[in-house]
């Protein structure tokens, strides 16, 4: 087996070896340990349930019945076998036709019917990882800086900028606004930027954003459109989720803003898309990335780059077809947004009978959970680190802690709630009830006990604090009720 030299010398490439791949955190920590100890109802029940995994699986027998109706789609049945001559040689980088134009249909349609896309600006990636990386290797160079809105996706640090050498200065927005993204606080990061002497080369946005679920107005993100533009700094605009909108107002893309502002107020060739199957469709595994550009020399750049990750010829055959099929698309579309609301409900309800509250959203498949009220101390990430150790490790819940989403505000969690039966999701729900309520009646013990100490207010306040901590502490050592499954999934992987 190879190791490092004794000299200090790697055999590895500084890039291989480098921590920018963001791993080292409590968001992939969560993945491991709920490799290890996986939540079975019969065959583990007392293990961890995966929280910190957004995948849509409430739609996915619909997908099932429509391969079952359609055998021919697939090379690998005897309806289908004739065309696997024709699949299984070499695609150019383009792509099968069929696929780019079926995508771009798809597109349309995820976004309420109201844009178009042109198949001829659809590049292929493996995956929306793939995609985010490509798009930053075609408008950046290592050193430049791309501002992204925080809270933002935990491993936008690995795909952005591990291989590409890009930097990452985040828009920091706050619970005062409910997070809001405005154009003033991207202008002062912007202008941050400078005064260090960083090179900024564009805006990236999650939209909806992955963790909040919450969706961008259509004035917001015409603004945001007119500042780049006047800053000369490109906009990509991640729209994963694009089709998961189950509540309030629709979802606008930026596609829509650019067909309808005044051509004068805008330059489209700084605007790029990232799309994908994963999260509106439940279809991670198929590795299906999308990078769209109003640029024609991005869309011939990346194009060459999607060499390195191209979608199988077999897949996009089937999605060709899938794709193309109205009916199914729009009663798919439609259901998973009903499911993904019920769901959504069921679980913000239940944490509200435990005392927790979560931002509103409308999209996604995630809530943005608030227990800043069961942090020993409000201001520390610390707190939250060690509230963290107790849910996964005790609670037997992972769910991702804000400072993994570079969250400015201690005490915010993301919890997935698609990737899960609806039973998996009730014993989810009755551990964080059992585990508030615990902590509850050890913090009115906790109060209980303030009264005997009179001294001082300093002495009784730092008795409460100790207090409090050690009370926590054995609630973490004593253990709770452990009372959900999916196959495990590789956390170096994003849908």
């Amino acid at each position: 087996m190879g190791s490092l030299k004794k000299n200090g010398g790697a055999i590895l490439s500084r890039i291989a070896t480098s921590n920018q791949h963001g791993e080292n955190s409590e968001y992939f920590d969560g993945w491991k340990a709920y490799d290890k100890d996986p939540f079975h109802h019969s065959r583990n029940p007392h293990g961890i349930i995966q929280m910190g995994l957004a995948e849509n699986q409430l739609c996915v027998e619909l997908i099932k019945d429509w391969i079952k109706e359609n055998p021919k789609v697939s090379i690998c049945t005897p309806e289908g076998v004739h065309q696997f001559s024709d699949i299984a040689i070499f695609q150019d980088y383009h792509g099968l036709k069929e696929f780019r134009q079926a995508i771009a249909h798809f597109m349309g349609k995820a976004r309420g019917g109201r844009v178009t896309f042109d198949p001829e600006r659809i590049v292929m990636s493996g995956g929306a990882t793939g995609a985010n990386e490509t798009i930053m290797f075609c408008l950046a160079d290592p050193g430049d800086v791309f501002l992204v809105p925080s809270p933002y996706y935990a491993a936008f640090d690995r795909d952005l900028r591990w291989r590409t050498g890009v930097e990452i200065i985040p828009v920091h927005c706050s619970s005062s606004n409910s997070f809001k993204l405005t154009v003033e606080a991207v202008e002062w990061a912007y202008q941050k930027a400078q005064e260090s002497n960083k090179k900024v080369k564009g805006l990236i946005l999650t939209n909806p954003s992955n963790p909040l679920g919450t969706i961008l107005d259509k004035d917001t993100l015409k603004n945001l459109v007119r500042f780049v533009t006047r800053k000369n700094i490109h906009l990509v605009v991640d729209e994963i989720y694009a089709g998961t909108v189950f509540a309030g107002d629709n979802f606008v893309s930026v596609a829509e803003v650019v067909n309808n502002v005044d051509s004068s107020e805008i330059d489209v060739d700084l605007i790029h898309i990232v799309y994908s199957l994963s999260k509106d469709m439940g279809l991670p595994g198929f590795r299906v990335g999308i990078v769209y550009s109003y640029n024609d020399s991005v869309v011939s750049c990346a194009r060459k780059m999607s060499s390195f990750g191209l979608v199988s010829s077999q897949t996009q055959l089937m999605l060709a077809s899938m794709l193309s099929d109205d009916q199914f698309v729009e009663n798919f579309l439609m259901e998973s947004s009903r499911r993904l609301g019920i769901r959504h409900g069921v679980l913000t309800s239940g944490l509200k009978k435990a005392g927790i509250t979560c931002l509103t959203s409308n999209a996604g498949l995630f809530v943005w959970m608030d227990l800043r009220h069961l942090l020993i101390d409000r201001n520390s990430f610390e707190s939250e680190i060690e509230l963290w150790h107790i849910i996964i490790d005790k609670v037997k819940l992972n769910v991702s802690p804000g400072s993994s989403f570079h969250c400015t505000e201690p005490g915010w969690f993301r919890v997935c709630f698609a990737n899960m039966g609806d039973d998996t999701l009730d014993v989810a729900l009755r551990r964080i009830q059992d585990f508030v309520s615990k902590k509850n009646k050890l913090a009115e013990k906790s109060s209980d006990n303030d009264e005997i100490i009179q001294n001082n207010s300093v002495k009784k306040q730092k008795w409460r604090q100790s207090n409090l901590r050690l009370s926590f502490r054995r609630l973490y050592e004593d253990g709770l009720s452990s009372p959900g499954i999916m196959s495990p999934h590789s956390p170096l992987l994003r849908a």
